[in-house]
This record gives C-alpha cells, sequence and structure tokens, in this order.
C-alpha cells in the first residue's frame, strides 16, 4: 500500500481553452440542438436588451409624451414573455446538449480504456480513472449544459448592449469602453493561473478518490492489522492537500472577481455621472439616460459575470484535458494492419515460445523471462511449476499477448502473435486465474461471459462439470441471484469453480489454467479435476501449479526457475534428477510423493 498518492499523469500542453476543442469533436453530432440552442440564446439576449428599450418608451412616450401609457407597458409585458419563453427553451437544448454529450465522453473513453493493454493500468491507477470518469465528467457536463451558455449569453448580452449604448448616447458608451481592455488584461493573466490551479485541484480529488477505493477496498486488512488510525491520517493528509490546493484557486478567482466587478461598475459609475451631467444640460431625455442606466447595468453584469464563467471554463478545461489522455491514449498492443488469420487445428492448437525474453514495463530493471523456448503440441498437457517469482504466470500472460516480447517469438499454429489479431487469438483460449474474477451481476452473466450465446442448458452443463451445480440451484434465485461486488456473496472455493465453469462454457482448443484449483477444498478440488481431465482431452493446456494431482495428470512438465527453464520431463523422470523439482515435491508434495 502507498503511504501517498502517485501523481497523475501531466495534461499535455495546450492554450488556455484549447482542451475545450475535445467537447466540440462530440457536440457538433448534434447540430439541430446546437443551432436550436444558440436561436433561444440569441432571442432571450435580444429580449433582454428589449427591456431597457420598452423603459425608455414607457417614459419618453407614455409619462412625458403624453400618450396611452397602457400601450407601451403592454409591450414591455410581450418583451418579458417572450424572455421567458426563450429562456426556457434556451435552458432546455443546452442542458440537453450537455448531457449527451457527457454520455458520449463516457462512452469513448470507455471504449478505448477496454483497448489498452495491462501496462496502461500498471502505470495509471484504476481508482484515478474512475475518479476523471465521474468527477471531471461532472464538471464537463456543468461546462457544456450551463457554463457556456451562460458565458455566450453574457456576451452577446454584453455585445449587444454595448452597441445599443453608442445608439443612445456615443459620448458616454465611448468613455464605457476605455475600461474594457484593462478588464480583458486582467482576465486573461489571472485566468492563466486559474486553469492551473483547477488542473490541480482536480488531481488532488482524485488522490481522494483513489484512497477512498483503496481502503474500502481492503478494510478487511485494514482492521486486521489495526491501521485505522494510520489510514484515517493519510486521508486526511489528502484531503487537507485537497483543501489547500481549492483554497488558492478560489482566492486567486475572488481577487479576480473582485477586480473585474470593480472595473466594470466603477466605469459605469463614472460614466452615469457624466450622464446626469447631461440630463441636467438637455442632451439627453429621461427615457434616454432611464435605458442607458438600465443598459449600461446590463452590460456590466454581463462583463462581470464573465469572469466567472471564464473561470469555470478553465476548470472544465482542465477537467477536459484529462479525459481527453484517455480517449486519445495509444494501446500498446494493436493489431497490424493486415493480420494473418490464425489456422484451425482438428484437436487442440500448437503453441510455441522461441527464445523469449521479457521486462514488465514496470519492472525494467528485472527480467521475468530469459531466453525461454518450448513447444506445446496440439492436444498435450503442460505443467509449469517453480518458486515463486519464477515467470510461469508470465508465460500466460505472454500467451493471451497481454504484452509483447521484448525480444524472440511466440507462435501459434506457426504464425507470430504479433502477426495476428489479438481478439481472434483471444478466442482460442480459455483462461481461469490464479484470484478469481467475479463480476457485480447474476450468476449467468458471471457464467456466461465464457459464451454470451450459451443456454442455459449449456450453462448448467458447465457448472456441472465444475462441480458448481449444486451451491448454484442453492442460490435464493438460482441462475438470477446477484453475486454481490467482487463475489461477495459466495466462498473462495465457489468463486473458483465459477470462474472453472464459465472456462469449461467458452470451450476453448487452448486451455490456460493459473493455479486453477488452488482455493479448493480436498472433495472439490477431486471433482474439480476429474472435469478437467475431461476437458483437457483434446485440448492444449498449458496448467500453472503446484498441487501434485495436476501435475502427475500432465504430459510433461516444466521447471522454472528465475525466468529461465531448468528442467522439463514427466514426473517419474525430474523426481529421479534430484533436481529443482525433486526438492520442490519433498517441500510441498511429501505425503503423495512417497506414495
Amino acid at each position: 500500500m502507498e503511504d501517498a498518492p502517485q501523481p497523475a499523469p501531466r495534461a499535455r500542453t495546450r492554450p488556455a481553452l484549447g482542451s475545450l476543442a475535445m467537447l466540440w469533436r462530440f457536440a457538433r453530432h448534434y447540430p439541430g440542438r446546437i443551432s436550436a440552442a444558440l436561436a433561444a440564446l440569441i432571442v432571450s439576449s435580444a429580449a433582454t436588451l428589449g427591456i431597457p428599450s420598452g423603459f425608455r418608451l414607457v417614459i419618453d412616450k407614455g409619462f412625458m409624451g403624453g400618450g396611452d401609457i397602457s400601450r407601451w407597458f403592454e409591450y414591455l409585458l410581450l418583451i418579458v414573455l417572450v424572455l421567458a419563453a426563450a429562456s426556457a427553451l434556451r435552458f432546455y437544448f443546452v442542458s440537453w446538449l450537455g448531457e449527451r454529450v457527457v454520455a458520449d465522453i463516457r462512452s469513448a473513453t470507455q471504449a478505448n480504456l477496454l483497448r489498452q493493454a495491462p501496462r496502461f493500468f500498471e502505470e495509471n491507477r484504476p481508482s484515478e480513472i474512475a475518479s476523471r470518469m465521474t468527477a471531471d465528467t461532472t464538471i464537463v457536463e456543468q461546462v457544456v449544459g450551463s457554463t457556456v451558455s451562460v458565458a455566450l449569453r453574457n456576451l452577446v448580452t454584453g455585445i449587444g448592449g454595448l452597441a445599443y449604448l453608442f445608439v443612445l448616447a456615443p459620448k458616454l458608451a465611448a468613455l464605457l469602453l476605455l475600461g474594457i481592455p484593462l478588464i480583458l488584461l486582467v482576465l486573461i493573466s489571472l485566468g492563466r493561473r486559474v486553469r492551473g490551479l483547477s488542473r490541480a485541484s482536480q488531481d488532488r480529488l482524485a488522490d481522494v478518490g483513489s484512497i477512498t477505493s483503496e481502503v474500502l477496498g481492503a478494510m478487511k486488512i485494514v482492521q486486521a492489522f489495526g491501521q485505522q488510525a494510520r489510514e484515517a491520517a493519510r486521508f486526511d493528509a489528502t484531503v487537507d492537500a485537497g483543501f489547500a490546493t481549492a483554497r488558492k484557486r478560489i482566492r486567486l478567482r475572488a481577487i479576480m472577481t473582485a477586480v473585474v466587478i470593480a472595473l466594470v461598475f466603477g466605469s459605469i459609475t463614472a460614466v452615469m455621472w457624466q450622464g446626469a451631467l447631461d440630463v441636467a444640460a438637455g442632451r439627453l431625455s429621461g427615457g434616454s439616460i432611464a435605458a442607458f442606466v438600465l443598459t449600461g447595468g446590463l452590460v456590466a453584469g454581463a462583463f462581470g459575470s464573465l469572469s466567472e464563467s471564464w473561470g469555470d471554463l478553465l476548470r472544465g478545461a482542465g477537467a477536459a484535458s484529462r479525459l481527453d489522455e484517455l480517449m486519445t491514449a495509444v494501446p500498446d498492443i494493436l493489431p497490424p494492419a493486415r493480420p494473418v488469420a490464425l489456422p484451425a487445428c482438428a484437436h487442440g492448437a500448437r503453441l510455441t515460445f522461441d527464445d523469449v525474453h521479457f521486462h514488465y514495463p514496470t519492472r525494467p530493471d528485472q527480467a521475468a523471462l530469459h531466453g525461454v523456448s518450448f513447444d506445446v503440441a496440439p492436444g498435450e498437457t503442460v505443467a509449469v511449476v517453480g518458486p515463486s517469482g519464477a515467470g510461469k504466470s508470465t508465460l500466460i500472460q505472454l500467451a493471451l499477448r497481454f504484452y509483447d516480447p521484448d525480444s524472440g517469438r511466440i507462435r501459434l499454429n506457426g504464425v507470430p502473435l504479433t502477426d495476428a489479431d489479438p481478439a481472434d487469438l483471444r478466442t482460442m483460449m480459455a483462461m481461469v486465474p490464479q484470484d478469481s474474477v467475479i463480476f457485480a451481476a447474476s450468476a449467468r452473466d458471471n457464467l456466461r461471459y465464457g459464451r454470451w450465446d450459451a443456454s442455459d442448458d449449456q450453462i448448467w452443463e458447465a457448472a456441472r462439470a465444475a462441480n458448481a451445480e449444486g451451491f448454484l440451484r442453492a442460490l435464493p434465485d438460482g441462475l438470477d441471484s446477484y453475486m454481490g461486488e467482487g463475489g461477495a456473496r459466495l466462498s473462495g472455493g465457489q468463486r473458483q469453480r465459477l470462474s472453472i465453469a464459465r472456462a469449461l462454457l467458452r470451450d476453448a482448443p487452448i486451455l490456460l489454467l493459473d493455479e486453477a484449483t488452488s482455493a479448493l477444498d480436498a472433495e472439490s478440488e477431486r471433482l474439480v479435476q476429474d472435469a478437467l481431465e475431461r476437458l483437457m482431452q483434446g485440448r492444449t493446456t498449458i496448467v500453472i501449479a503446484h498441487r501434485l494431482a495436476t501435475v502427475r495428470a500432465a504430459d510433461r512438465i516444466i521447471v522454472m526457475d528465475e525466468g529461465r527453464i531448468v528442467e522439463q520431463g514427466d514426473h517419474a523422470a525430474l523426481v529421479a534428477q534430484g533436481g529443482l523439482y525433486a526438492r520442490l515435491a519433498s517441500l510441498q508434495f511429501q505425503d503423495h510423493v512417497d506414495g
């Protein structure tokens, strides 16, 4: 367990709002909704600016002109109704776009994550990725579904209002414009710093989520070793680090907002002062100065709100850049441009390792395999044994092409794995890992993960062969029973038998067993071993095992140590050699060796 969260990968350097271009790639698929939202936005902004014009008519034509004042109030009421309808439509279309774009981003990100090789998840914590998929997409949803719309509305209102101010009083409007360059300078200079802090704040939030997921997933270990206080302190330190970053961001945004509002409203006040003097001198009408004041207030509010929208947009750009990293990550393992078809074999398949050298990407200084060469004939069962860390499970990882060798080649039916489509390769293999993976779904869905179109009869047949039928029928809802997170409703042995049944159902020509019977009691192991022996008939099987029954049943035993093959042969011959296998047998299988 880590003492401190690892930093998330750094975002690619982009212009302040450059990352938001990623959002446009998804939003542009809905041009009708965008057009409707923009139309509603323009109408609502025009109606907003029409209100000061209505008041000018009420004052100049109604009060001062002696006409029918009700007529002008009806005109003003009509503007208000148009504003209400346009605002409602704008909210609907923009919110729809926000939800739709975020849904598309999540789907695209998940689809790309499913293409990544295991190396990606060794270098990027799944819990941190989950934080990006939740917290960051929430921010993006706010940006697309609210902030962009509000920013555009304020921009349209501000620019339209300025144009109307020039119509009402050109001299006063020109004075008002003098303060705008200063406001933009503040936005740009402080905005860069806000963006950096927004990115850092999201990274700290991801750290909180990562620690929460890690500790809750290991709660039994935490409590068993009495580490609650340490974990609470570690969590508090991470939360405090996140708060400190957020506090800097909030303080800077508060300063930016205060400066912009002071500049905007200070300019408005100075201009209004000059306007009052013009009214007193008879150069402006009462209605015009009233409309100017109202419009000036709208312009001030619009540009003042832009400073807050700018901060939100920068925060959204940080979130978008983090999501874009996941969405554009290129998998290490890709199918070739012209994949070679894997030839079928009547009985199993031939798997060949030819002088394979390999280092795990996260352990570049420690070789996992040194020049490993062996050939598994169609239908042959090969057991691989050796001490922990000898490289046994690495063989299965490479056979499934989760990684590519540093040098040497692996062939399936004579075709190098790098020349075949990984998806085609994996359809020819069924795997039972050492640690059973049970999804938070029904028993039926967990079993048919091996073959999704399997019927219930086929599912029960596989369960029966794996000695899983009894406990599955005893579940409250049978195959429809929910397994819980990680198969929490099952024992360790039951989870392993379910995993074996899944592999049985796949019925692939190559069977990969990684300590497949390690979690079973003696009686279950005997029954499952019988099923596995039947399953192995006519299939190529690689068994990573230490149980004597499995090893003795193999056609050949490969003994590995420190990433090298040190011995090969059958059980009797290897025991007679008195080498590493004989020592392992004497330690682990003493009761059986004597028999």
